[in-house]
């Protein structure tokens, strides 16, 4: 890839840059070194950032691995955590439509004490 300044057009007839005024060989063989120096350094330049866009990119794609995995676990967790709610929320059912108001009275009372024994602790430490 050739950089043509403003002032030096690409001259179509011999194949090569000429600045204005110059005709000689040597100038524009140091005008043709000059340009491809610059596109070296611009080559250098663009490979040191496509590597380390390519470094972020593959940061990037293993830190949505990990989060996916992670939200997979915590997906599965919630599916465990429902089924046992499920299972409690059954029994709990089971127990008041049986007639056991007696022991619904001890299990009220048993949940409320621990609240208050809790909120007691918890008061205490602060």
């Amino acid at each position: 890839m050739r950089r043509a300044y403003p002032s030096s057009p690409y001259n179509q007839q011999q194949g090569h840059y000429s600045a204005p005024g110059v005709n000689s060989d040597m100038s524009m063989s140091k005008a043709q070194e000059m340009l491809e120096e610059e596109n070296d350094q611009l080559v250098d330049s663009l490979k040191h950032k496509v590597s380390a866009l390519k470094s972020l990119s593959i940061d990037i794609g293993d830190e949505v691995r990990g989060q996916n995995r992670l939200l997979n676990d915590m997906g599965k967790d919630f599916d465990t955590t429902g089924g046992l709610l499920s299972g409690t929320m059954k029994r709990l059912h089971g127990l008041s439509q049986g007639g056991h108001n007696r022991w619904m009275c001890y299990m009220i009372v048993l949940i409320v004490f621990v609240f208050i024994v809790l909120y007691f602790i918890i008061k205490w430490r602060h």
